[in-house]
């Protein structure tokens, strides 16, 4: 059974200790992250320049390129949850978008032209928006209930120690070498390569669905064993059967939760077009701009498993829309007219604590709203949503930098999510209720 089932005079000091450890399990996936994101991030970083200076293109065109990167994954999202729930093998969907990503970074060295670019890129999303719901999948069937945020802290801080060095690695390339981008591509492609042998070789099959059935089954055996006086131990549906997991994953609060995680989606700009105005800016930011990367991974990764915890013990639904007023924040930063050192780190600061309060959070909350069974399907959702939502956000901010300019966007952008804030908290300011108190 889930830990959290295990009635009170079983769980000891050992089972205490237990539950306090997120698993193998997660470690491990959170080191194939790693692994992925030095690979991805190490592309990411150069990425905006490669597309503004190399191929001299605008802020719309680059932002129907970022458009592409965020949004094509929640073409496919849905149908990596729903395949995972159905098959039951979450690890190995994952596997083929891992896969599906690696061939991207090497398909990079013989891409010279935009349209080649375009069409790699939209193939590297798809592998990710294919992988994540079912890595997520595997994440909460390997952790006790009650740290499901801790466990998505632990991992996306695993996540964002990649994230950092894949900038930090392409910009020692890119100094060394003298602009080489190809030396980018091939170190990237062996980076990949490394987490999808972990992925493979290491992590376990987890089968999230049989798990339910058994459990299901032994709070059958109890209650019979025990007779009608015992009561109800578990849930009383067949945990186990996934019962149309895409119906479920918009229906009841998962329904309230997928509109706010799409409304937060639209007004959340993508970090390429932050770190774009920074450069813009001042002088400071356009001489060490993949380094722009790396402050935002360093803050992420220190508040990961913080904000994690604090979910776990205030509610995730609270932690998780609180955490955009850090970014009306940023965009306040990024917008001033003034530039420099302080007003630079700030925003990176603010935007990797956004981060750390929203990403794993949102995973952890659908995972604990979702039925175990359904809840490859429920996490895509929300991530479908988010990654729609910020489609739009690229195409919308590239039109307002045009038209009216850089810091009023951003100041237009900071508005409409500070009214959308409070609406978004009376949607869902109580779904996922914090759960019982767990030793620290």
């Amino acid at each position: 059974m889930y830990l959290s089932d295990r009635p009170r005079h079983v769980t000891g000091a050992r089972a205490s200790g237990a539950r306090r450890r997120v698993g193998t399990t997660v470690v491990l996936m959170g080191l194939v992250s790693l692994l992925t994101d030095i690979s991805s991030e190490s592309v990411s970083a150069i990425l905006p320049v490669y597309v503004t200076t190399i191929l001299g293109m605008s802020p719309l065109a680059y932002g129907v390129i970022d458009g592409l990167y965020q949004g094509v994954s929640a073409t496919v999202r849905l149908a990596g949850g729903w395949v995972a729930d159905q098959w039951d093998r979450p690890k190995w969907v994952a596997f083929v978008g891992y896969a599906t990503s690696a061939l991207t970074k090497l398909a990079l060295l013989g891409a010279h032209g935009f349209g080649a670019i375009t069409v790699i890129i939209t193939a590297d999303r798809l592998g990710k928006g294919l992988r994540t719901a079912p890595r997520d999948a595997v994440i909460a069937a390997s952790a006790p209930p009650e740290l499901l945020g801790r466990a998505y802290g632990v991992h996306r801080s695993l996540d964002t120690v990649g994230a950092a060095i894949g900038p930090l690695l392409a910009f020692t390339i890119l100094w060394q070498l003298e602009g080489d981008f190809t030396a980018v591509f091939v170190v990237s492609f062996v980076a990949a390569l490394l987490g999808l042998a972990v992925l493979g070789l290491l992590v376990p099959n987890v089968r999230p669905n049989r798990r339910a059935r058994s459990s299901a089954g032994l709070a059958a055996d109890s209650r019979a064993t025990s007779g009608p006086a015992a009561g109800p131990t578990g849930p009383t549906h067949d945990a186990g059967q996934p019962r149309r997991p895409l119906r479920q994953a918009f229906s009841g609060p998962m329904r309230r939760l997928v509109a706010v995680a799409a409304l937060l989606g639209v007004l959340t700009i993508s970090d390429g077009f932050l770190y774009l105005s920074l450069q813009q800016r001042d002088d400071f930011a356009a001489r060490y701009f993949p380094l722009l990367f790396v402050g935002a991974n360093v803050a992420y990764f220190a508040l990961a498993v913080p904000m994690g915890r604090l979910a776990d013990r205030l509610g995730r639904s609270r932690v998780f829309v609180a955490g955009h007023v850090l970014l009306v924040g940023a965009y306040l930063c990024a917008a001033s007219a003034t530039g420099g050192v302080v007003t630079t780190v700030a925003c990176l600061m603010l935007l990797g604590a956004f981060y750390a309060a929203t990403d794993g959070v949102l995973a952890a909350l659908t995972a604990e709203i979702a039925p175990p069974a359904s809840r490859a399907s429920c996490i895509a959702a929300t991530q479908t949503s988010v990654a729609a939502g910020r489609f739009v956000s690229s195409l919308l901010f590239g039109v307002l930098w045009v038209r009216i300019g850089r810091g009023p966007g951003l100041l237009v952008v900071a508005l409409a999510l500070a009214v959308a804030i409070p609406v978004a908290w009376r949607l869902v300011g109580r779904a996922g209720a914090a759960p019982a108190r767990v030793a620290a």
